[in-house]
């Protein structure tokens, strides 16, 4: 598997991506969705990877930077079918690596609090991610749980 950043052009991304926030917006209200659309990860703060297996889009995941010292994890999606094959920690790794590359202090992410986001959840503590009070701009909110890393 090949981890590359990626420009957002290729068909296959912005399919997986649609269906990203497709599938966001069937497990939370609107006003709960959080995930950005193709426009807002080509902002020049968000550096965005996919997972690749010769031609085939195994998942992507995006990393912000929010300030000088911390960062924000994005659009951490695996292709329905390469689930449970490790590719979301794979793409993890990748971005808790440029995360210290960039000297950050902290990564910060937001999740659902539905029981379909519980694999997700489940990775991030694996990775000594602790929940905590929301950050940024988010506010306090039923279907949305927050998660740090200090680093």
């Amino acid at each position: 598997m090949e981890i590359r950043v990626d420009n957002l052009q290729n068909p296959a991304v912005v399919a997986l991506l649609n269906a990203h926030l497709l599938d966001m917006a069937e497990h939370s209200p609107p006003e709960s969705v959080h995930a950005l659309d193709l426009k807002a990860l080509r902002a020049p703060e968000i550096t965005f990877w996919t997972a690749w297996q010769t031609d085939q889009l195994m998942g992507c995941g995006a990393l912000q930077e929010t300030s000088p010292g911390e960062g924000e994890i994005k659009s951490m999606r695996t292709s329905s079918e390469h689930l449970r094959k490790g590719i979301a920690a794979s793409i993890l790794e990748r971005l808790i690596a440029e995360a210290r590359l960039r000297n950050y202090s902290r990564v910060n992410l937001e999740t659902g609090s539905a029981e379909v986001f519980r694999a997700a959840r489940l990775l991030y503590e694996r990775y000594g991610f602790e929940y905590c009070e929301p950050f940024g701009n988010y506010n306090k909110d039923p279907h949305s749980l927050f998660m740090q890393l200090k680093l």
